[in-house]
């Protein structure tokens, strides 16, 4: 991983970038964040924590001429493995066998993971580079989610370059069919619960002898 950047987030904002900035009137705020450190540089606990709530990523990538490709990967929670403070992993499963993503490293092995939590309405975009692994059996083994039904092919590496959470902004707040499913079942065994103790106390009613003047 390229670790010439004197600020971590100079992987993405570059000298245009920044000109752009003072342009627009964000510079000064994003310098003042640059002279507090800038971006993480490694995988915290809190992003530890994050990622292993993901059923769903984009996964960008770039040819030699620079033609920019995403691809979307997914899986239950978990699937993405932390390796350690710099790396994370995931199986790559078998798709459309287009294998754009593996062509791309093969040149260029920089690389880009978007998340997004539509519930929480939160966002992490991280930078760094990714290489494909495809001759190690046991780590794909280990990298599988039980009981998962996909075909694993091979594995793919990625190496933290530095990452940012972005605010709430504009994301539409949505929710996955089984939390839905499981708000409703809920609501459903509430309603059963508060319609038994209705009839119950509707029984009490009529069973009790009127009151005598």
């Amino acid at each position: 991983m390229d670790g010439s950047f004197a600020i971590s987030s100079d992987i993405a904002f570059t000298p245009t970038v920044k000109a752009i900035q003072s342009r627009k009137g964000s510079r000064r705020a994003y310098q003042n964040q640059e002279e507090n450190g800038g971006w993480e540089t490694e995988i915290t606990d809190d992003l530890a924590a994050f990622i292993s709530e993901q059923i769903s990523i984009f996964f960008a990538t770039a040819n030699a001429a620079g033609q920019p490709y995403i691809q979307h990967r997914g899986g239950p929670p978990g699937f993405i493995r932390i390796l350690d403070r710099k790396r994370l992993a995931f199986a790559d499963f078998s798709g459309n066998r287009q294998y754009i993503s593996l062509g791309n490293l093969q040149d260029n092995p920089k690389a880009y993971i978007f998340l997004i939590d539509y519930v929480h309405r939160r966002r992490v975009k991280i930078w760094g580079e990714a290489k494909v692994i495809e001759d190690d059996p046991e780590l794909l083994r280990q990298l599988m989610p039980d009981g998962y039904k996909a075909r694993p092919e091979q594995v793919i590496v990625f190496t933290v370059g530095a990452w940012s959470a972005n605010c709430p902004q504009h994301i539409p707040q949505r929710f996955d069919a089984p939390d839905v499913a499981k708000v409703l079942a809920a609501r459903e065994a509430r309603i059963a619960e508060l319609e038994a103790e209705v009839a119950a106390l509707k029984g009490e009613t009529t069973a009790r002898p009127p009151a005598t003047a």
